[in-house]
């Protein structure tokens, strides 16, 4: 590449000044591949990059808006959207992407930062967007997050989104174990955990997976059984992997898809006494809701291909969706957990769930915050794998510079 210097300090300028001052490495390394950077050099030259970075940033925007029109001639101009990256195997008016947050409490700006890229997608390419209500475990409930999230989605995604609520969904479960135990893809597991455990770590694989169908059968039918089945703990259902306990990572070895839970349900109460746990769940959904492209954090990543197995065991490999993963923003003086927040409301440290300390959605809708705010940090962010650890003060700096 001729002109690197020049042609660094000039993007780093670009990427600055559209930001609010504060240029990012990783649209900027993505710009000098457009200009012909091969990532076998990124390393060579990820120094001057930073150096770059940390130099024009400590510029004032007056001073970096000068500097660029001295080398905007560096700078090509992309042909296209210059927001979000291209969306792989794309077409139009057929992209179909979820959000799904856990009914444990309502929305907060970790939620935001994640999900409205996938927003932003069916947004632009035209389809649908869901907002699919995770609440298959009824200890981990709270009963005001359907409401709170419904009305925060219709805020955060402009009222474009369709709620579902998984809850609502149990007999479709159903009809899939009794689908997977017709392929012998399932089997029901009665095993204690700890015997499971021990299985796990022989790499032998558990009896019960050589059950016939007919047995898995019956083993079901008594899962569900309210008045002579089995007792919480005493039967699972488990996926049959197709390594069985031979396979490298031990969280791909014959995993749970569905176990009997006594407790309560806020919305069901004890109708159901088996329930799906997350992946089978999650699965189930995309397949039903014919999901095309899926953008998650990168710790799902064995959640991922746990759920690629239930595809493929139903025949649907070529359904599988397109999967990017994301990096994730690490708050050093920030806690996004719904459970410590809503303890916290309750022993009188905050007034409710807007109150202006708290880095919910219903807060910051209330401070005046907008949702093209976070839609433009959710441009800036990208497909980036990197993470990101940012304080509270450095976060709701860059946000405000998209305050509208």
């Amino acid at each position: 590449m001729k002109n690197m210097d020049k042609k660094i300090r000039a993007y780093a300028l670009k990427n600055a000044i559209a930001y609010g001052g504060k240029a990012q490495q990783g649209p900027i390394i993505s710009s000098l591949f457009h200009e012909g950077l091969k990532k076998r050099d990124v390393k060579k030259y990820s120094k001057k990059i930073t150096e770059v970075i940390s130099q024009v940033n400590s510029l004032s925007v007056e001073k970096q808006k000068k500097e660029f029109e001295t080398l905007k001639e560096e700078v090509s101009e992309r042909k296209g959207r210059e927001g979000l990256p291209k969306l792989p195997k794309a077409k139009k008016g057929k992209v179909i992407m979820r959000f799904a947050p856990s009914a444990s409490g309502p929305l907060h700006i970790g939620h935001a930062a994640t999900a409205c890229i996938s927003f932003l997608y069916v947004k632009e390419y035209g389809g649908k967007f869901y907002v699919r209500i995770e609440d298959t475990n009824p200890d981990n409930v709270y009963p005001n997050s359907y409401k709170m999230i419904k009305e925060e989605s219709d805020w955060l995604f402009d009222k474009k989104e369709e709620i579902i609520i998984q809850s609502a969904r149990m007999e479709i479960y159903y009809r899939y174990v009794e689908k997977m135990i017709n392929r012998k893809a399932v089997y029901v597991c009665t095993c204690s955990s700890e015997e499971f455990k021990r299985f796990v770590e022989a790499k032998k694989n558990c009896p019960c997976r050589n059950l016939n169908i007919k047995e898995n059968k019956k083993r079901w039918k008594k899962m569900l059984d309210k008045k002579k089945g089995y007792k919480e703990g005493e039967a699972v259902v488990r996926f049959k992997s197709p390594k069985g306990m031979k396979d490298k990572n031990p969280a791909f070895r014959d995993f749970p898809l569905a176990r009997i839970n006594l407790s309560s349900h806020p919305r069901e109460r004890n109708k159901y006494r088996v329930w799906p746990l997350m992946n089978f769940a999650v699965a189930v959904d995309d397949i039903e809701q014919k999901m095309t492209h899926i953008i998650r954090a990168k710790d799902h990543r064995d959640n991922a291909k746990r759920q690629e197995m239930i595809y493929k065991s139903l025949g649907l490999k070529k359904k599988i969706p397109w999967t990017a993963f994301l990096g994730r923003i690490h708050f050093k003086d920030m806690e996004l957990s719904t459970t410590k927040m809503r303890q916290e409301i309750e022993q009188g440290k905050y007034s409710g769930w807007d109150d202006p300390n708290l880095p919910t959605i219903a807060s910051l809708k209330k401070q005046g915050y907008t949702p093209e705010a976070f839609w433009k940090l959710s441009e800036r962010i990208g497909l980036s794998e990197t993470d990101k650890v940012m304080d509270r003060k450095e976060f709701f700096n860059l946000l405000r510079n998209f305050y509208k």
